[in-house]
């Protein structure tokens, strides 16, 4: 007796996008919405106070954000309803709004878990395709967070693709080192340097993710990382606020990273405030925005406990801030 074969389900390809924190993970992902594929895109933050999707260059894209915790722990269980929610209205809809799916997971995130959920979760396997685990890695900074983050160190072994940023913030020595201790931790993954100024590889996102991935039984990571989140109620002048910061991080060495978004007194739009290794950038002009409460919001990460970091900032900004932790 002959039977018909089910037909196979058309596969959607997934783009894991990992990264320590502050290695231009949210910089790279404008590069790839830019490349003309509808994308839909699932944000990881790990303070509660969600930032990054006002970084995005690119607002029309279809987008989730999964904030207050790892997607790697503590919101490990909210990635596969997402994506089965996603799925469902891509199914159900005539002309598709995208073609393909970019996660990207906070900066202290292990991808293991997530990779657990995409590959063993029956329902989403048969429906999405691993096409690439992407990892940037800061130069300056890469050595020392792969020397005291085990986190760090898992965003490089399960990468396809290892994309070096920050290279004219680093000297010679430190782009040599980096790439010997990355061929003792992937030798067989091929990396690229990505400059602000020059074209993001074409073959980036081409082909498939490895095919054999051996993932630990139970991937149950714990890590130490903490996160405080700042509402501010009134627009700083920015001299004032890059001296805070300054003495924030010249005074925690705990403090890994801040960013955020900001009104500054006599702007009319806001500012990304942004901050990595001790070293705190330029804010940088973002569209203005029409909608929204307008308050200026910046998360702080750090690697123990806040209340040290929490007790300097209710000094440093006062009654004008709502201080919030997650633990």
């Amino acid at each position: 007796m002959k039977t018909d074969k089910i037909p196979r389900l058309p596969q959607i390809p997934v783009i894991l996008l990992t990264g320590f924190l502050g290695s231009g993970k949210t910089t790279l992902l404008n590069r790839l919405l830019a490349d003309g594929v509808k994308t839909a895109v699932i944000i990881n933050e790990f303070g509660a106070e969600p930032v990054d999707q006002d970084l995005l260059q690119r607002q029309d894209t279809p987008l989730t954000v999964l904030s207050g915790g790892c997607l790697c722990c503590q919101v490990k269980g909210a990635l596969a309803p997402t994506l089965k929610n996603l799925r469902m209205a891509w199914d159900a809809a005539p002309d598709k709004p995208f073609e393909r799916v970019v996660i990207e997971t906070s900066g202290v995130a292990s991808p293991e878990p997530i990779l657990d959920t995409l590959l063993r979760e029956r329902w989403l396997a048969g429906r999405y395709r691993l096409q690439a685990v992407l990892t940037t890695l800061a130069i300056p900074a890469a050595l020392d967070q792969l020397d005291r983050f085990p986190e760090a160190a898992a965003q490089v072994a399960w990468a396809d693709r290892l994309l070096l940023t920050h290279a004219d913030l680093a000297d010679a020595g430190q782009q040599t080192a980096l790439a010997g201790r990355l061929q003792q931790l992937a030798p067989a993954t091929p990396s690229d340097l990505l400059r602000p100024d020059a074209a993001t590889p074409s073959d980036l996102c081409s082909g498939n993710a490895r095919s054999f991935r051996l993932l630990p039984a139970n991937a149950k990571p714990t890590h130490e990382f903490r996160s405080l989140s700042l509402r501010l109620t009134q627009a700083p002048v920015w001299t004032q606020l890059e001296a805070a910061l300054l003495a924030l991080l010249a005074g925690h060495p705990e403090l890994l990273r801040i960013k955020g978004v900001i009104y500054l007194a006599g702007r009319t739009e806001p500012v990304a405030i942004q901050a990595a290794g001790q070293r705190l950038y330029p804010p940088a002009a973002l569209p203005p925005r029409h909608e929204g409460d307008l308050y200026g919001r910046l998360v702080f990460i750090v690697s123990s406990t806040t209340d040290a970091l929490a007790a300097d900032l209710a000094t440093a900004f006062g009654s004008g801030a709502d201080i919030r932790a997650l633990r």
